[in-house]
């Protein structure tokens, strides 16, 4: 398998306040582990900076005036508890988009079998008009867009392992049947969305975890609701959001996911798209809060990636 990584320095310039989970350390971690001899083969590219036009696929022109009126000229600035931007977070979070974006490219051209964006800021909770948990744009649902407008794709399935509920990807496409959603994640926890009965258009499978609950009740969850729907659905591409804020080191959350586990998944949704994509395959950084879990997690992923 050609298996590309796409990351950029910008994205450590999109700074968050002293204390804050989601903190530049993140891709440090994941740029060390990916610089071992393990990953020689990785297909090493500078992300590009996006279309801002493409934001537009997803998001509305005056929440993205507002966005980008929130940028400030120094320091952090409060988008709401949770989210900030510092002076560089416009320009981080259009390269990422330009990432995930250039990635379709890339699997639709056969320049790579399947493509691993390391960016932040994250963009799974970004609504339709709200930027929140951490992330100012839906940068899964922009890709996911852009493959069917650049490239005529009718079926795009984006698959959420994030411990958090994706619910802004869940708004974006509630009733848009081309898009199938399906979202693992723990519940009670933030954002509060995620129930088995949100199914949208018949296009979102949410399977909630509890907390505390493990290896065993994930994979159950994908072998009973994830991987069927995606095999009813024949997606033309899947999208990976992929958060490893599941895995059992991880302070944000009560899941007790190990790197196996997304060895594992990966492998599993590598078979669907074999079956169904054309081996066409984009994973997108979501969250992952302790260095150690999220680098042994990432290596786990791109390995698997690699290997095929």
């Amino acid at each position: 398998m050609t298996t590309r990584l796409y990351t950029h320095p910008i994205f450590l310039d999109h700074l968050t306040p002293p204390g804050h989970p989601e903190r530049p350390d993140r891709l440090r971690a994941i740029e060390r582990v990916l610089d071992e001899e393990a990953f020689a083969g990785l297909d090493r590219i500078q992300a590009p900076e996006g279309d801002e036009a493409t934001i537009l696929y997803a998001h509305p022109a005056d929440f993205v005036a507002r966005v980008r009126a929130a940028i400030p000229d120094e320091g952090i600035a409060r988008i709401d508890a949770d989210t900030t931007a510092s002076p560089k977070s416009w320009q981080a979070a259009i390269t990422a988009i330009g990432a995930a974006n250039a990635a379709v490219d890339d699997v639709f051209s056969g320049r790579a079998d399947n493509v691993f964006v390391a960016a932040r800021p994250p963009g799974h909770h970004a609504e339709k008009t709200t930027a929140m948990g951490f992330c100012l744009f839906n940068t899964a649902a922009i890709a996911a867009r852009y493959a069917q407008k650049k490239h005529g794709v009718e079926r795009v399935a984006i698959v959420d392992w994030d411990v958090h509920h994706g619910n802004g990807t869940q708004d974006i496409f509630w009733d848009d049947p081309s898009v199938l959603y399906c979202s693992t994640h723990q519940m009670p926890l933030y954002p509060g969305t995620g129930a088995k009965n949100e199914t949208g258009a018949g296009n979102i499978v949410n399977a909630p975890l509890a907390p505390q609950t493990g290896s065993e009740v994930f994979r159950d969850a994908f072998l009973s609701r994830v991987l069927p729907a995606l095999d009813n659905f024949a997606p033309d591409l899947i999208i990976i959001s992929a958060g490893f804020d599941a895995h059992h080191r991880d302070p944000l959350a009560e899941i007790n996911l190990t790197e196996d586990d997304f060895d594992w998944a990966t492998g599993q949704l590598m078979q669907r798209a074999a079956r169904h994509s054309g081996n066409r395959l984009v994973s997108l950084l979501e969250g992952g809060y302790d260095l150690q879990g999220l680098a042994f997690s990432v290596a786990a992923h791109v390995g698997r990636l690699m290997k095929g």
